[in-house]
């Protein structure tokens, strides 16, 4: 196989992989995807490398179609899909490791990049974050505890919805401590894992090798730290590890969808530990910052996007960095395919065909979001309470109702426990009159609108 068509058919591997990333769950691809890597393209057959039995057999009955379809809509000469072990156990008539060795260094999503010892990824630094109006604050907090860690704000919690940098900002964090600061143990881990290490300590009676792993790090950074909502054991566990840490001038970082006080059954005790510190959110990025993000994406590109493009780009996403870098790799891996610059129109088509489909949200759908978000109980939304941490929720409730699927006042009435809709148009006036004078409450309904 020429040079020419290994370039084009890792373009199309990469393209195909960053549309899949937006079209299923973050678990689900990090679970399925990650450990897939390219091995080779034949007679237009795709052959790809998977890490087991498991996940072949996954990939070939559940995902088969999709993987073929993302393919096929980068390149028509695609036929087919084939899956490969690569494990140490490899069957005979896998790809040769030579080959696999050289594909996964250029796969940018491949583990190969991930320090194993601090799970810290080397790309992830200070000099590649835009800055703008909508992360300027946590950026400023993030250098200042990289600069001086355990002294300017401990505990750093930085909030925001999904896509919006702060994995980007964390680890920059660590990289920028780790680098100056040679002589410091730095760790970062997501919630979820420290959640199934812990559990694996206590199935295994090794409680206290899990503890004498943590507590020995000088900066600790933790990101997603809603997946605790519920896990009281690993909650009891984090707040003792963070007394420690704590207690001896150690750096603790803590990254969230929402608000602490926002996050369901989370006890109260860690709550004011996140509280002792530096909270700050990261918004949805403006159009002028977006048009920057867009420019510092593609500056390395072998072409420019034109500023038609740039701007029909920035105008079209609602602010998640994470699906705007997906867009951009799709358009440019078709842009090498072709050999040429995309102009409007294609751009438009390509984002049309990748566009994921929009979801039915019912009532009852709303009530439960915006339920969970504020952390009550659902059925609380429709009772005739007037207790103040209810009235807020349902008076959100009602306001997206009206203005994001156009029920009908009095259909809002009757499907919220049968109120008069004078009492709907009272809530939605009031919330709308509040958001001008309370840019948490605007915030806390974007991120909402997010979840959707």
């Amino acid at each position: 196989m020429s040079e020419v068509k290994v370039q084009n058919i890792k373009q199309i591997w990469d393209g195909a992989l960053n549309g899949i990333e937006l079209s299923v769950s973050r678990a689900n691809f990090t679970t399925w995807f990650k450990g897939a890597s390219l091995l080779r393209e034949e007679d237009g057959i795709v052959y790809v490398g998977v890490p087991n039995e498991f996940v072949k057999e996954w990939l070939s009955t559940k995902y088969h179609k999709f993987i073929l379809k993302s393919l096929r809509d980068l390149s028509e000469n695609i036929r087919g899909v084939e899956y490969v072990l690569v494990a140490k156990d490899a069957k005979p008539g896998g790809a040769p490791t030579t080959n696999i060795a050289s594909f996964e260094k250029e796969l940018p999503l491949h583990d190969l990049y991930i320090n194993k010892e601090d799970n810290l990824n080397p790309r992830y630094t200070f000099e590649t974050i835009v800055v703008g109006p909508f992360n300027e604050l946590a950026c400023a907090a993030a250098q200042a505890v990289y600069k001086t860690p355990g002294i300017a704000y401990n505990p750093l919690f930085i909030y925001g919805k999904t896509g919006l940098g702060k994995t980007h900002l964390l680890q920059a964090i660590g990289n920028g401590i780790k680098k100056d600061s040679s002589d410091k143990k730095v760790f970062y881990v997501t919630s979820e894992k420290f959640f199934l290490d812990y559990v694996s300590a206590v199935q295994s009676n090794k409680i206290y090798i899990f503890k004498e792993k943590y507590r020995k790090y000088d900066v600790f950074i933790m990101d997603d730290i809603q997946f605790l909502s519920n896990k009281k054991g690993t909650q009891e566990e984090l707040f003792h590890l963070f007394n420690i840490l704590y207690d001896n001038n150690k750096q603790i970082i803590f990254s969230s969808d929402k608000h602490y006080n926002h996050i369901p059954n989370i006890e109260e005790r860690l709550k004011t530990r996140f509280g002792a510190g530096m909270i700050v959110d990261i918004a949805e990025p403006d159009f002028e910052s977006k048009v920057a993000i867009i420019n510092t994406k593609t500056q390395n590109l072998p072409f420019r996007f034109e500023p038609g493009v740039i701007d029909f780009l920035a105008g079209n996403f609602s602010g998640s960095i994470r699906e705007i870098e997906g867009v951009i790799n799709i358009v440019s891996c078709q842009a090498q395919v072709k050999n040429k610059p995309l102009d409007l129109n294609e751009v438009k088509k390509i984002i049309k065909n990748n566009e994921k489909p929009k979801k039915s949200v019912s009532v009852d759908d709303v009530v439960g979001i915006v339920a969970d978000f504020y952390g009550i109980e659902r059925d609380f939304i429709y009772q005739k309470t007037r207790r103040k941490e209810v009235v807020k929720p349902r008076q959100v409730v009602m306001y997206i109702l009206r203005e994001d699927f156009k029920i009908s006042f009095p259909t809002i009435g009757q499907k919220l426990g049968g109120r008069d809709h004078t009492t709907v148009i009272h809530s939605c006036d009031k919330v709308r009159n509040d958001i001008k004078n309370s840019p948490s409450l605007s915030q806390d309904i974007e991120r909402i609108r997010g979840i959707f």
